[in-house]
This record gives C-alpha cells, structure tokens and sequence, in this order.
C-alpha cells in the first residue's frame, strides 16, 4: 500500500524518500502527475545547529530567499500545524553527486558564486553545502529554503567551497555518509 502524506486537506502519494536533512526529511510525491516535494519537519536533535521554530523559519526563509533572485522551487503550500512544506520538484543530480562524479565544473561554481553574491547583498548566507543544490537544464537551483544572516565565517568562499570539490573535507563526509 502506498503512503500517503496529507498537507492541509490535500492527501499527496509518496513515491519515495528523497532524503534526511537537519531539518527534515523530504519525500518526492505525486498529485494529478505533478510531482513535488513534500519536506516533514523533524525534531530529532542535531549536535552542530540550534534551531528555533523550524515551520516558521521554512516560511519566513523562503520570503526572505525570494527577494534575492537566487533560483530556488516554488513554496506550493505550508502546513503550520503538521509542520509540513510542500514545493515544486526540479528533477536533476544534486551538486554533491556531481562533485562524486568529477562531473562539477567552473560554470556552476560561477554560478554559486553568484547566488552567494545574491545572498550576500540581502544581507544573508544560505546553506552552501551541495546536496542543497540541484542541477536541471544547466541550471543549478538551491533547493533549501534555509537562510541566515550573513556572518564572513559561513559564507561560500570561507566554508562553502570546502565542499564542491574532492578536498579532504569533502572525502570525509562521503565515507562517513555513503
């Protein structure tokens, strides 16, 4: 029997876990053969991020990310109740699988580096790690709503591109996740 997982009053087929972020894990669903991404909040803790209401900030985040003009998906619907976010699906390999690959190259660092001086000009840093990007039609779209203010320390070019290449901090997270 195939799970179903209801945003508001609308029930939405899972077809498959997409994967387990801080924040959440994230589903690929499919409703009237659109699919989407359906992310359910979690509480489990986290030993190196402090969270405050997660629901909120994935409402507040993704306002504050759309007036950048960084590429991201649609917010489709929020259920603040069941602590559930549901948004447009943009099918394609993930920055992190590229990296894996040896498939990245210096077009899409250019164009997170213009998505880092987006975030940078609002005042923000999002968060640079690949698997928070997806490739689609040449594209690379951040496809996390998580951002904060901007702090030197987190932005790309002092954490992020420590993990868009095969450095040593990038071949330890593979072998501690693979």
């Amino acid at each position: 029997m195939q799970q179903t997982i209801r945003v508001n009053q609308t029930e939405y087929p899972v077809i498959r876990l997409l994967g387990r972020g801080k924040g959440g894990y994230s589903y690929l669903a499919e409703k009237d053969g659109v699919r989407c991404v359906l992310k359910q909040i979690h509480h489990e803790p986290c030993d190196y991020y402090t969270f405050g209401n997660k629901i909120e900030a994935e409402r507040s985040d993704y306002a504050r990310l759309r007036q950048t003009g960084i590429r991201m998906p649609e917010l489709l619907d929020i259920d603040m109740e069941q602590e559930r976010v549901l948004k447009t699906y943009i099918e394609g390999p993930t920055a992190y699988e590229l990296v894996l690959r040896d498939e990245m190259d210096d077009a899409l660092l250019e164009q997170v580096r213009e998505m880092a001086r987006l975030a940078r000009a609002a005042g923000l840093n999002i968060d640079y790690f690949p698997t928070n990007f997806v490739l689609a039609g040449g594209l690379l779209y951040y496809i996390d709503y998580e951002c904060n203010a901007y702090m030197e320390e987190w932005n790309f070019e002092n954490w992020g591109v420590k993990y868009w290449s095969k450095t040593p901090e990038f071949l330890e997270y593979a072998r501690q996740h693979p």
